[in-house]
């Protein structure tokens, strides 16, 4: 191969690689953020953050987030059940901010979803459209 072509080769995958990195641009009313926790299939639950993984938004430790994304995406950061990821995506604006008033440990009180029902734990379900991962440093409570 010759001087030229290898010249061609070197600027062609350098801008590959500069377009790889790209993100995505995030959509108005949302926000791009990382999450230190554990995973089991497309459920997410934040762990406690800690200063190696400090996460970019704070997020209560035990909230379960529901991931969307690619299947093989999942299925991937799912192979990883026992060990703490990081997750990165697009999350709305305010959506993890929690309702109620914290009461100590994990408990809050919050008025009910609708007035004289249940409500339905579908409805205000966290979610994260899943970007990517990276491992954490840790292990997952049991």
């Amino acid at each position: 191969m010759g001087a030229a072509a290898k010249l061609l080769l070197a600027a062609f995958l350098a801008v590959g690689a500069a377009r790889a990195q790209e993100q995505k641009p995030v959509p108005k009313g949302t926000r791009r953020v990382s999450i230190p926790g554990c995973v089991k299939g497309y459920v997410f639950t934040a762990v406690e953050r800690t200063t190696d993984e400090a996460g970019s938004v704070n997020v209560p430790e035990g909230t379960h987030i529901r991931m969307n994304g690619p299947r093989t995406l999942i299925r991937e950061i799912d192979a990883h059940k026992g060990s703490v990821v990081v997750i990165t995506g697009i999350m709305k604006e305010g959506q993890f901010a929690p309702d109620g008033i914290g009461i100590g440990g994990r408990v809050r009180i919050a008025p009910p979803a609708q007035p004289g029902g249940l409500g339905n734990p579908i409805a205000n379900q966290l979610l994260i459209d899943v970007e990517g991962w990276r491992p954490g440093s840790g292990n997952c409570p049991s």
